[in-house]
C-alpha cells in the first residue's frame, strides 16, 4: 500500500517540477528506516536530467516539506531520473510498453498471490491488465505496489 503522505507530497511537488520543465514520475517514501527516506523521480519530455535539475528541484521541494513539516523529524531526500529502470509508473509507460512481459506485485494478495507474471495489456482507473498465455487478468490497481519488467 502506497505511503499515506505520497499524496499530499505529490500536491507540492508536482507544480514546483513544472515550474522547472520537469515531470515527477515516481515517489517513494521508505519509513522503515532511520531517518526515512523520501525518494523523488523525475524525467524531462525532450532531454536527459542531469545533476543541476535534480539539485534545483530538491532545494526548492526541501524547502517547502521543511516550512510545512509535512515530515516532522530528520528525513533524506532523493531527487533522481529514473533512468532505465525497470518499473512502470507513469501512463506513459502503461502506453508505451504494452505487451511486454511485466510482475505486478500486489499487497495485499489478490487471489492468493502477491506476484502476477504476464504480458502487459494496459491500465485503466479500476486495474491494471496483463495477458497470461491467453487468458486476460485484471488486477485492482488499489492493490498493485509495483509493476516492472519480468527479466527471468
Amino acid at each position: 500500500m502506497p505511503h499515506p503522505l505520497i499524496p499530499q507530497i505529490m500536491d507540492i511537488a508536482v507544480p514546483i517540477a513544472e515550474s522547472l520543465a520537469l515531470e515527477v514520475v515516481n515517489i517513494v517514501v521508505k519509513s522503515n528506516r532511520r531517518p526515512p527516506v523520501l525518494r523523488l523521480e523525475l524525467r524531462h519530455q525532450s532531454r536527459d536530467i542531469g545533476l543541476d535539475d535534480c539539485e534545483k528541484m530538491s532545494r526548492a521541494l526541501e524547502a517547502v516539506l521543511d516550512n510545512q513539516e509535512i515530515i516532522p523529524d530528520a528525513y533524506v531526500l532523493e531527487v533522481s531520473s529514473p533512468g532505465i529502470s525497470s518499473k512502470l509508473s507513469s501512463d506513459r509507460d502503461f502506453e508505451s510498453f504494452k505487451g511486454f512481459d511485466v510482475v505486478v506485485r500486489t499487497e495485499p494478495p489478490y487471489k492468493d498471490h502477491l506476484e502476477w507474471r504476464g504480458r502487459l495489456q494496459g491500465r485503466d482507473d479500476q486495474a491494471v491488465l496483463i495477458n497470461q498465455k491467453g487468458r486476460m487478468v485484471s488486477i485492482p490497481r488499489e492493490l498493485v505496489v509495483e509493476v516492472e519488467f519480468d527479466e527471468g
